[in-house]
């Protein structure tokens, strides 16, 4: 009910606005929307707009000139390196670390943080829980918008930022160009194809953009469990042998059509379709040299997943006389996933052996619309009114099989669970240029989520949330200066929990103890609310240099982490508020063409960046009792250099780890790890070039590890290996 009254109310109060907009106002001086695209004519006015007001005679540069603090990854960046995923590309952004090696299952982090507190948008939109990153090819995106922090426009779930992946929306007429590459490593091979086609006809322009993949997996995994007792005493030893063998194939396709009506108006279609299958099969293999055997030192276990994605988006576009103009888009998203694991086990004495089939499906349908009315009739102001509103459903399904006798299930049975999100946020911001040389964004946005869990195995959970969140954000140019400006926001972010956290629904571990726990939702899990604060200096003294210095706080409220607890029977890791945590946070960068420091020809760009991140959390006790995952200190290094048909560079990434205590009994370890990538790129004749990579050179392994100590027994202790070694790309990109 709450719900539909406000979109009511949204709509009256752009209706209004449109109305009340005088036909007579003067265009302001400067169109400026934080976080909005610019492109097309638009784009080319605003251009025009910023270099009347900041009087410089660069082109509009959206790091330096726009109020809302952001960093733009341009299309060229992007596919610098030939990755395969996009994951490789955000490795190597300022500020934006990657969990693991980045591969399946790896996250995105800013200022450090993971588990969901970095918001990760496709289009503007937040992503449905299906899609992950590591499934999306560099070669179907336009831009990166790395948005340190938070504006109405977008969501405000975002207490460490956003990030906004743009997909392709350039359209350049007979654009014909494909990409064909292959890459080996000691442990991955596999090829890849990649497909460009637009052109333009009357009022009408089409793109497509399509990504096949397939890649073979071979490795060995390895692990080692120890337990010790209260006095220091090993009296538990475990030594496990994993081999994995298994293949990702990977189609993407992203097709868009422009319509530019006779009236002005622009209807865009834009579709984007993925398609994933991954299987892996793991034999364990656990030698026992001191202490009781697992339950299943022989464990057999195949596991696929097959999921697919379709989102289609319609985007209005209309400009009024008086100067506002009207955006509105309707996206509509189905997606599903199968998943399977056979595990078929050998059990120790006293335990029987294990065949099981466990297959879960996840069908997710929803719709959401956003738009938002711009009105630059007030010189110096870009006002702007909009809506976002979503609802999704999901329907899950979890079934468990004796693999030799089908149609005997546990004794809980099958397992069914709906889970139903409505969300509606409204918002209105202002930018407005007060002098020529201090420009300030003032924002607020309201957004509620409701959530509803239910199921047949156990009582039905409902969730809700609501958040409004003031905005503020500044730039001042320090005058008498070539270059030099100043950054400051205030913010109020949050982060709700996601569906999959809430539903009381348990995964059994084969090998159930403290370091291999079952898994499980908990409905009562409450949203964390973020106050927070950003400064920096910047300072720009060449075209494309620059150096930059700034400084982040977070204090959050009901902060969210899993703990590992006994149940009573079994171990369990679940979802828990925690209270109090405080995030701090400093960032170095500086990059700078050669020749902005001294008088040279050569064509030698460079960049640097630093990032050391603090974090507490009051309930937890110390030392290294931080936000669970946080990186504490990540560097990046890289060097880009032309020479007549060649272009080569290379990057280095160092991504700092340690421990982290989860609990007063739990804590848990990351590895340290240094990326060395390296790439090269042979215009061979106008049309066709060639790309060669290899990254990971330092052949760095991936090492989890984690403890847990129960009082008067001892500790329990579990280290696995992830061994890594280099890839080399080569691509060959045609233009026909």
């Amino acid at each position: 009910m709450h719900m539909n009254v406000l979109a009511a109310a949204v709509a009256a109060t752009l209706s209004m606005t449109l109305a009340a907009a005088p036909a007579h106002a003067q265009q302001s001086a400067i169109t400026k929307s934080d976080g909005a695209a610019k492109d097309g004519k638009d784009a080319k006015d605003n251009k025009m707009q910023q270099v009347e007001v900041h009087g410089a005679i660069d082109a509009y540069d959206p790091r330096r000139d726009d109020t809302a603090s952001k960093i733009v990854v341009n299309r060229d960046e992007i596919v610098k390196y030939g990755d395969s995923n996009v994951l490789d590309v955000l490795k190597r952004v300022p500020g934006v670390t990657v969990s693991g090696n980045g591969g399946r299952g790896s996250e995105v982090r800013m200022r450090g943080l993971g588990a969901g507190y970095t918001q990760i948008l496709l289009n503007g939109e937040k992503v449905p829980p299906s899609f992950t990153l590591d499934s999306l090819a560099p070669d179907l995106i336009e831009r990166i918008e790395v948005l340190r922090a938070a504006s109405a426009e977008f969501s405000t779930q975002s207490i460490a930022g956003s990030i906004n992946i743009v997909l392709k929306k350039t359209v350049k007429a007979g654009q014909r160009e494909v990409k064909v590459g292959y890459s080996h490593s000691h442990d991955t091979k596999g090829p890849n194809v990649n497909l460009q086609l637009g052109d333009k006809a009357g009022r009408l322009a089409w793109s497509v953009a399509a990504n096949v993949m397939r890649e073979h997996f071979s490795r060995k995994v390895y692990n080692v469990e120890e337990h010790v007792d209260p006095a220091g005493i090993q009296n538990g030893l475990r030594l496990g042998n994993l081999p994995q063998d298994g293949h990702v194939t990977r189609l993407s396709l992203s097709p868009r059509l422009i319509w530019n009506l006779e009236n002005g108006d622009t209807l865009i279609f834009q579709t984007f379709v993925n398609d994933n299958h991954f299987q892996n099969h793991v034999h364990t293999l656990v030698y026992t040299g001191l202490g009781p055997p697992p339950a299943y030192p022989n464990l057999d276990q195949t596991m696929s997943n097959d999921s697919w994605l379709l989102r289609q988006e319609v985007n209005w576009t209309r400009k009024y006389a008086s100067g506002a103009k009207l955006d509105a888009k309707l996206s509509a998203t189905a997606g599903a996933a199968s998943n399977a694991m056979y595990r078929a086990g050998a059990g120790s004495p006293g335990v029987g052996a294990l065949h099981e089939l466990v297959q879960s499906d996840n069908n997710v349908r929803g719709v959401n619309t956003v738009g938002k009315i711009t009105n630059a009739s007030w010189e110096g102001h870009a006002l702007a009114f909009g809506w976002d509103g979503g609802y999704l459903v999901s329907h899950d399904a979890r079934r468990v099989r004796d693999s030799y006798q089908p149609d005997v299930s546990p004794p809980g049975g099958d397992e069914f669970y709906t889970a139903n999100v409505a969300r509606m946020a409204v918002y209105s911001q202002d930018e407005w240029n007060v002098t020529p040389q201090w420009s300030v964004y003032l924002g607020a946005r309201w957004e509620g989520i409701q959530t509803r869990v239910e199921g047949n195995t156990f009582a039905a959970a409902q969730n809700r949330s609501t958040v409004f969140s003031p905005l503020f954000q500044t730039l001042y140019k320090l005058p008498n200066t070539k270059g030099d400006q100043l950054r400051f926001a205030l913010t109020r972010t949050y982060r709700a929990p996601v569906v999959q956290s809430l539903i009381p629904h348990r995964f059994n571990s084969a090998n159930n103890n403290q370091t291999d726990p079952d898994a499980i939702g908990n409905p009562n899990l409450k949203p964390e609310l973020a106050l927070g604060v950003d400064a920096g200096w910047e300072h720009y003294w060449s075209e494309g240099a620059l150096v930059s210095v700034s400084a982040s706080a977070r204090n959050i409220d009901n902060s969210t982490r899993n703990q590992t607890v006994f149940d009573g029977s079994r171990w369990v890791s679940l979802p828990m508020n925690t209270g109090r945590a405080r995030a701090r946070g400093l960032e170095l960068e500086t990059k700078f063409p050669l020749k902005a420091v001294i008088d040279t020809t050569t064509a030698l760009d460079l960049r640097a960046s630093l990032s050391r991140n603090w974090s507490s959390v009051d309930s937890i006790p110390g030392p290294n009792n931080r936000l669970q995952n946080q990186t504490p200190l990540s560097a990046t290094l890289s060097a880009d250099y032309k020479l007549a048909a060649f272009t080569t560079g290379g990057s280095f990434v160092f991504k700092n780890g340690g421990e982290v205590r989860v609990s007063a009994d739990q804590v848990t370890y990351e590895s340290v790890r240094r990326d060395l990538d390296l790439y090269v790129l042979w215009k061979l004749i106008p049309k066709t070039q060639l790309r060669v990579a290899a990254s990971n050179l330092l052949g760095q392994d991936y090492i989890y590890e984690s403890s847990y100590t129960v009082a008067g027994s001892g500790t329990q202790r579990s280290r696995t290996v992830y061994p890594g070694s280099p890839t080399v790309r080569a691509t060959l990109e045609m233009k026909f």
